[in-house]
């Protein structure tokens, strides 16, 4: 299953808030805007809401839609017949109720509150919106949930603006990087392998076997890099992640 196929069984508006209020959180987590991150876990509630509401009655709305008493729709969803699966009735709505809870009730969107947004509930944000999404997806696909991890992760969008793009063509725009630095920014733009040959393109290196000797297989044994020499193909790894988010930000 590939990103695009996720969660295709909802409307495509309602797929769609879902997708971009959980997009919106990663982004402002890696820039270290932790109340907008907070805020948009409200809106990634919504959207999750409606979607195991819907998978429950059997019909979805359109658009995301926000119950009038979140706490209690949350809590009838347990009343829902057993056919429905445990996850949908159960698990979902109660991690829905504790993200729910860090967006009205730890000084979040709300002057005067006791708590300043800081990086711990941010933290907390974020990975429980991952672990929404990769249950959304494992229950919806019948996916095991190392499967629905990985499908998640490859569904944040990144913005690497030191990457310029237009069809199938990618820069670097930066001046000064090593080819390694290069390479990591063009595949943090990327979401799952790149093609060794798509990557030697946008570099514009002029030698693949040194590319491969002094890039590639460099990267790969420090664990930055997944580079699989019988496809060609190469994948960026956590810790590679790291070094191309690094330098990503601001200074």
């Amino acid at each position: 299953m590939t990103p695009g196929e996720a969660l295709s069984s909802l409307p495509d508006g309602l797929r769609d808030d879902i997708v971009n209020a959980f997009n919106r959180i990663v982004s402002n987590y890696r820039e270290h805007r932790w109340e907008p991150a907070e805020l948009n876990g409200g809106k990634l509630c919504e959207g999750i809401y409606t979607a195991i509401a819907g998978y429950a009655d059997g019909q979805y709305l359109e658009r995301s839609s926000k119950p009038r008493d979140m706490v209690r729709a949350c809590r009838e969803l347990e009343q829902r017949p057993s056919s429905v699966p445990r996850s949908i009735k159960v698990q979902i709505p109660r991690m829905l109720l504790a993200l729910y809870e860090i967006r009205n009730n730890r000084g979040v969107g709300h002057a005067g509150g006791d708590i300043d947004p800081n990086l711990m509930d941010a933290t907390a944000v974020l990975y429980m919106s991952k672990w929404l999404m990769a249950e959304l997806v494992r229950v919806f696909h019948d996916l095991t949930v190392e499967q629905a991890s990985v499908l998640v992760e490859n569904l944040v969008e990144r913005e690497v603006p030191q990457v310029w793009a237009e069809g199938s063509r990618k820069r670097v725009l930066s001046p000064g990087l090593t080819w390694k630095q290069k390479m990591l920014l063009l595949l943090l733009s990327e979401n799952g392998p790149v093609r060794e040959a798509d990557l030697m393109k946008w570099l514009e290196h002029p030698n693949v076997a040194r590319f491969r000797r002094d890039v590639l297989r460099p990267a790969h044994k420090e664990s930055l890099i997944d580079y699989e020499e019988e496809g060609f193909t190469v994948r960026l790894l956590p810790p590679g992640v790291v070094q191309a988010e690094v330098l990503v930000r601001p200074v």
